[in-house]
Protein backbone atom coordinates (compact mmCIF):
# COMPACT_ATOMS: atom_id res chain seq x y z
CA UNK A 1 0.00 0.00 0.00
CA UNK A 2 1.45 3.61 -1.31
CA UNK A 3 0.13 5.51 1.40
CA UNK A 4 -2.48 6.18 4.81
CA UNK A 5 -3.78 8.93 5.51
CA UNK A 6 -4.36 9.28 9.25
CA UNK A 7 -7.28 12.07 10.09
CA UNK A 8 -7.42 12.83 14.22
CA UNK A 9 -11.03 14.55 14.23
CA UNK A 10 -13.43 16.05 17.33
CA UNK A 11 -16.91 17.33 16.31
CA UNK A 12 -16.14 17.33 12.64
CA UNK A 13 -19.46 15.61 11.24
CA UNK A 14 -19.52 18.42 8.21
CA UNK A 15 -16.46 18.48 7.03
CA UNK A 16 -15.65 14.65 6.68
CA UNK A 17 -17.66 13.95 4.00
CA UNK A 18 -16.18 16.56 1.58
CA UNK A 19 -12.84 15.36 3.27
CA UNK A 20 -13.07 12.27 2.07
CA UNK A 21 -14.11 12.64 -1.17
CA UNK A 22 -11.39 15.06 -2.04
CA UNK A 23 -8.80 12.33 -0.26
CA UNK A 24 -10.50 9.76 -2.79
CA UNK A 25 -10.25 12.23 -5.69
CA UNK A 26 -6.74 12.85 -5.38
CA UNK A 27 -5.47 9.09 -4.57
CA UNK A 28 -7.78 8.19 -7.34
CA UNK A 29 -5.91 10.74 -10.02
CA UNK A 30 -2.49 10.08 -9.13
CA UNK A 31 -3.41 6.34 -9.24
CA UNK A 32 -2.07 5.29 -5.72
CA UNK A 33 -3.80 2.44 -3.33
CA UNK A 34 -4.55 3.87 0.11
CA UNK A 35 -6.45 4.05 3.09
CA UNK A 36 -7.79 6.64 5.21
CA UNK A 37 -7.43 6.27 9.42
CA UNK A 38 -10.19 7.74 10.95
CA UNK A 39 -9.97 8.70 14.66
CA UNK A 40 -13.06 9.74 16.44
CA UNK A 41 -11.60 11.35 20.09
CA UNK A 42 -14.79 10.90 21.41
CA UNK A 43 -16.87 13.48 19.36
CA UNK A 44 -20.36 14.64 20.96
CA UNK A 45 -22.14 14.86 17.51
CA UNK A 46 -22.75 12.09 15.01
CA UNK A 47 -19.49 12.40 13.63
CA UNK A 48 -19.15 8.89 14.18
CA UNK A 49 -22.80 8.05 12.32
CA UNK A 50 -21.12 9.79 9.12
CA UNK A 51 -18.07 7.60 9.58
CA UNK A 52 -20.56 4.75 9.28
CA UNK A 53 -21.68 5.67 6.07
CA UNK A 54 -18.71 6.86 4.60
CA UNK A 55 -16.99 3.74 5.36
CA UNK A 56 -19.71 1.13 3.72
CA UNK A 57 -19.74 3.45 0.64
CA UNK A 58 -15.72 3.60 0.69
CA UNK A 59 -13.72 0.24 1.56
CA UNK A 60 -10.58 2.59 1.63
CA UNK A 61 -11.74 4.18 4.73
CA UNK A 62 -11.38 2.39 8.10
CA UNK A 63 -12.53 4.17 11.34
CA UNK A 64 -11.31 3.92 15.04
CA UNK A 65 -13.71 4.95 17.71
CA UNK A 66 -12.22 6.66 21.44
CA UNK A 67 -15.03 5.92 23.91
CA UNK A 68 -13.96 9.66 25.36
CA UNK A 69 -11.62 12.64 24.65
CA UNK A 70 -8.08 11.75 24.89
CA UNK A 71 -6.59 14.34 22.77
CA UNK A 72 -4.57 14.47 19.41
CA UNK A 73 -2.05 12.49 20.69
CA UNK A 74 -3.26 9.58 21.52
CA UNK A 75 -5.70 9.76 18.21
CA UNK A 76 -2.45 9.84 16.37
CA UNK A 77 -0.54 6.79 17.80
CA UNK A 78 -3.43 4.93 17.66
CA UNK A 79 -3.73 5.68 13.90
CA UNK A 80 0.46 5.60 13.81
CA UNK A 81 0.15 2.02 14.93
CA UNK A 82 -2.53 0.88 12.30
CA UNK A 83 -1.48 2.67 9.57
CA UNK A 84 0.07 0.19 6.54
CA UNK A 85 0.93 2.45 3.97
CA UNK A 86 4.71 3.08 3.07
CA UNK A 87 4.11 6.81 3.76
CA UNK A 88 1.97 7.90 6.25
CA UNK A 89 0.69 11.58 5.92
CA UNK A 90 -0.91 13.29 9.02
CA UNK A 91 -3.58 15.75 8.46
CA UNK A 92 -6.85 17.84 10.34
CA UNK A 93 -10.51 17.10 9.54
CA UNK A 94 -11.36 20.77 9.45
CA UNK A 95 -10.38 21.29 5.78
CA UNK A 96 -7.69 23.69 6.24
CA UNK A 97 -5.20 21.44 5.15
CA UNK A 98 -5.33 20.91 1.35
CA UNK A 99 -5.10 16.86 0.31
CA UNK A 100 -3.96 18.23 -3.29
CA UNK A 101 -0.02 18.19 -1.05
CA UNK A 102 -0.63 14.65 -0.47
CA UNK A 103 1.80 13.54 -4.25
CA UNK A 104 4.37 16.45 -3.63
CA UNK A 105 4.82 14.59 -0.06
CA UNK A 106 4.45 11.14 -1.33
CA UNK A 107 7.54 12.06 -3.58
CA UNK A 108 9.61 13.98 -1.22
CA UNK A 109 9.41 10.91 1.10
CA UNK A 110 9.77 8.32 -1.61
CA UNK A 111 11.76 9.92 -3.92
CA UNK A 112 13.83 12.69 -2.05
CA UNK A 113 14.37 10.17 0.54
CA UNK A 114 13.44 12.11 3.79
CA UNK A 115 12.01 10.37 6.95
CA UNK A 116 10.05 13.47 7.68
CA UNK A 117 8.13 15.91 5.95
CA UNK A 118 5.95 18.83 7.80
CA UNK A 119 4.01 21.21 6.33
CA UNK A 120 4.57 25.19 6.45
CA UNK A 121 1.40 27.13 6.27
CA UNK A 122 3.44 30.60 5.48
CA UNK A 123 0.40 32.24 4.17
CA UNK A 124 -2.35 31.54 7.29
CA UNK A 125 -6.04 32.81 7.57
CA UNK A 126 -5.66 32.94 11.32
CA UNK A 127 -6.75 35.71 13.80
CA UNK A 128 -3.68 37.64 15.01
CA UNK A 129 -4.16 36.26 18.06
CA UNK A 130 -3.18 32.79 17.26
CA UNK A 131 -0.47 33.47 14.85
CA UNK A 132 1.61 35.68 17.10
CA UNK A 133 1.84 33.05 19.86
CA UNK A 134 2.22 30.46 16.95
CA UNK A 135 5.21 32.41 15.98
CA UNK A 136 6.74 32.67 19.02
CA UNK A 137 6.08 29.00 20.27
CA UNK A 138 7.78 27.89 16.42
CA UNK A 139 11.04 29.88 17.43
CA UNK A 140 11.41 28.32 20.84
CA UNK A 141 10.80 24.82 19.52
CA UNK A 142 13.86 25.76 16.97
CA UNK A 143 16.15 26.74 19.98
CA UNK A 144 15.44 23.98 22.08
CA UNK A 145 15.66 21.14 19.48
CA UNK A 146 17.78 22.26 17.02
CA UNK A 147 15.34 21.72 14.21
CA UNK A 148 16.17 25.44 12.33
CA UNK A 149 14.60 24.71 9.26
CA UNK A 150 11.43 24.01 9.91
CA UNK A 151 8.81 26.96 10.82
CA UNK A 152 5.57 25.47 11.52
CA UNK A 153 6.36 22.40 14.27
CA UNK A 154 2.11 22.15 14.92
CA UNK A 155 0.77 21.85 10.98
CA UNK A 156 -1.08 19.13 10.95
CA UNK A 157 0.36 18.27 7.39
CA UNK A 158 2.72 15.86 7.76
CA UNK A 159 4.39 13.13 5.83
CA UNK A 160 6.37 10.45 7.50
CA UNK A 161 8.35 7.01 6.15
CA UNK A 162 6.31 3.94 7.98
CA UNK A 163 9.37 3.23 10.11
CA UNK A 164 9.44 6.16 11.73
CA UNK A 165 5.86 6.23 13.12
CA UNK A 166 6.57 2.42 14.27
CA UNK A 167 9.29 3.17 16.14
CA UNK A 168 8.02 6.66 18.30
CA UNK A 169 5.38 6.92 20.92
CA UNK A 170 3.32 10.15 20.60
CA UNK A 171 1.27 11.08 24.18
CA UNK A 172 0.23 14.03 26.15
CA UNK A 173 -0.11 16.76 23.45
CA UNK A 174 3.16 16.22 22.24
CA UNK A 175 1.64 15.72 18.77
CA UNK A 176 3.00 19.27 18.32
CA UNK A 177 7.10 18.02 18.50
CA UNK A 178 6.81 15.06 16.52
CA UNK A 179 9.75 16.29 14.21
CA UNK A 180 11.71 16.72 17.61
CA UNK A 181 10.69 13.28 18.49
CA UNK A 182 11.79 11.86 15.70
CA UNK A 183 15.24 13.59 15.86
CA UNK A 184 15.81 11.63 19.04
CA UNK A 185 14.73 8.55 17.26
CA UNK A 186 17.48 9.44 14.83
CA UNK A 187 15.19 10.01 12.00
CA UNK A 188 17.13 13.55 11.12
CA UNK A 189 16.09 13.36 7.17
CA UNK A 190 13.87 16.25 8.50
CA UNK A 191 12.92 19.00 5.32
CA UNK A 192 9.45 21.22 5.46
CA UNK A 193 7.32 22.04 2.36
CA UNK A 194 5.17 25.41 2.40
CA UNK A 195 2.04 24.00 1.70
CA UNK A 196 -1.71 25.61 1.46
CA UNK A 197 -3.58 26.84 3.95
CA UNK A 198 -7.91 27.11 3.95
CA UNK A 199 -9.80 28.87 6.36
CA UNK A 200 -12.04 26.95 8.70
CA UNK A 201 -15.51 25.89 6.49
CA UNK A 202 -17.27 24.67 9.21
CA UNK A 203 -17.61 24.42 13.27
CA UNK A 204 -14.73 26.17 15.47
CA UNK A 205 -11.25 25.57 16.75
CA UNK A 206 -10.68 22.83 19.24
CA UNK A 207 -8.10 24.82 20.97
CA UNK A 208 -7.99 27.66 23.16
CA UNK A 209 -4.72 30.38 23.99
CA UNK A 210 -3.80 27.22 27.10
CA UNK A 211 -1.96 25.25 24.37
CA UNK A 212 0.77 27.51 23.95
CA UNK A 213 1.47 27.52 27.98
CA UNK A 214 1.32 23.91 28.01
CA UNK A 215 3.64 23.71 24.45
CA UNK A 216 6.43 25.13 26.45
CA UNK A 217 5.82 23.08 29.16
CA UNK A 218 5.44 19.94 26.53
CA UNK A 219 8.72 20.98 25.18
CA UNK A 220 10.89 21.69 28.76
CA UNK A 221 9.48 17.59 29.52
CA UNK A 222 10.62 16.11 25.93
CA UNK A 223 13.65 17.78 25.74
CA UNK A 224 14.66 16.30 29.48
CA UNK A 225 12.95 13.02 28.57
CA UNK A 226 15.09 12.84 25.75
CA UNK A 227 18.04 13.31 26.88
CA UNK A 228 18.14 11.58 30.16
CA UNK A 229 14.92 9.07 30.53
CA UNK A 230 17.85 6.40 31.05
CA UNK A 231 20.22 8.03 32.71
CA UNK A 232 18.94 10.62 35.47
CA UNK A 233 21.50 10.78 37.87
CA UNK A 234 23.59 12.48 34.76
CA UNK A 235 20.92 15.69 35.36
CA UNK A 236 20.04 15.56 39.13
CA UNK A 237 23.38 14.12 40.13
CA UNK A 238 25.54 17.01 38.09
CA UNK A 239 23.24 20.01 39.76
CA UNK A 240 22.93 18.07 42.96
CA UNK A 241 26.54 18.01 43.53
CA UNK A 242 26.94 21.75 42.44
CA UNK A 243 24.35 23.52 44.65
CA UNK A 244 26.07 21.11 47.34
CA UNK A 245 29.48 22.12 46.84
CA UNK A 246 28.90 25.42 46.56
CA UNK A 247 26.47 25.35 50.13
CA UNK A 248 29.29 23.43 51.54
CA UNK A 249 31.93 26.04 50.61
CA UNK A 250 30.11 28.95 52.07
CA UNK A 251 29.38 27.31 55.26
CA UNK A 252 33.36 26.33 55.43
CA UNK A 253 34.21 30.00 55.17
CA UNK A 254 31.85 31.55 57.55
CA UNK A 255 33.12 28.95 59.97
CA UNK A 256 36.58 29.23 59.60
CA UNK A 257 35.89 33.36 59.58
CA UNK A 258 34.28 32.50 62.92
CA UNK A 259 37.05 30.40 64.35
CA UNK A 260 39.84 32.96 62.70
CA UNK A 261 38.62 36.23 64.25
CA UNK A 262 37.63 34.39 67.78
CA UNK A 263 41.31 33.31 67.72
CA UNK A 264 42.64 36.77 67.34
CA UNK A 265 39.42 38.17 69.82
CA UNK A 266 37.58 40.25 66.72
CA UNK A 267 34.85 41.20 67.19
CA UNK A 268 32.54 38.88 64.81
CA UNK A 269 28.79 38.66 64.75
CA UNK A 270 27.52 34.75 65.17
CA UNK A 271 27.94 32.40 61.75
CA UNK A 272 23.89 31.86 62.82
CA UNK A 273 22.93 35.31 62.77
CA UNK A 274 24.62 35.71 59.02
CA UNK A 275 21.68 35.34 56.13
CA UNK A 276 24.10 33.91 54.05
CA UNK A 277 24.28 30.61 56.25
CA UNK A 278 20.98 30.64 56.06
CA UNK A 279 21.55 30.51 52.19
CA UNK A 280 24.55 27.98 52.18
CA UNK A 281 22.00 26.13 54.20
CA UNK A 282 19.18 25.89 51.67
CA UNK A 283 21.90 25.27 48.93
CA UNK A 284 23.04 22.18 50.92
CA UNK A 285 19.45 20.65 51.47
CA UNK A 286 18.38 21.30 47.50
CA UNK A 287 21.93 19.32 46.90
CA UNK A 288 20.90 16.63 49.14
CA UNK A 289 17.43 16.61 47.62
CA UNK A 290 18.43 16.37 44.09
CA UNK A 291 20.54 13.63 44.52
CA UNK A 292 17.43 11.42 45.93
CA UNK A 293 15.72 12.47 43.29
CA UNK A 294 18.68 11.40 40.73
CA UNK A 295 18.68 7.75 42.85
CA UNK A 296 14.85 7.66 42.53
CA UNK A 297 15.24 8.21 38.84
CA UNK A 298 17.72 5.45 38.28
CA UNK A 299 15.58 2.89 40.31
CA UNK A 300 12.61 3.24 38.66
CA UNK A 301 14.61 3.62 35.07
CA UNK A 302 15.92 0.87 36.01
CA UNK A 303 12.94 -1.17 37.06
CA UNK A 304 10.88 -0.60 34.05
CA UNK A 305 9.93 -2.69 31.72
CA UNK A 306 11.32 -0.67 28.44
CA UNK A 307 15.07 -0.10 29.98
CA UNK A 308 16.48 -1.87 26.97
CA UNK A 309 14.41 -1.10 24.68
CA UNK A 310 16.54 0.42 21.98
CA UNK A 311 15.66 0.81 18.32
CA UNK A 312 17.49 -1.51 15.71
CA UNK A 313 17.64 -0.57 12.15
CA UNK A 314 19.09 -3.35 10.43
CA UNK A 315 19.91 -6.76 11.42
CA UNK A 316 22.09 -9.35 9.16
Amino acid sequence: MNISVAIPLYNEEESLPELCNWIDSVMRENTFSYEIILVDDGSKDGSWNVIENLAAANSNIRAIKFRRNYGKSAALNVAFEAAQGEVVITMDADLQDSPDEIPDLYKMIMTDGFDLVSGWKKKRYDPITKTIPTKLFNWATRKASGINNLHDFNCGLKAYKNELVKNIEVYGEMHRYIPVIAKWAVFTKIEEKVVQHYERKYGKTKFGIERFVNGFLDLMSISFVSKFGKRPMHFFGLWGTISFFLGGIVALILSVEKIYKSAYHIPTRNVTDKPLFYLALVAMVIGTQLFLSGFLGELISRNSNDRNNYQIQKKI
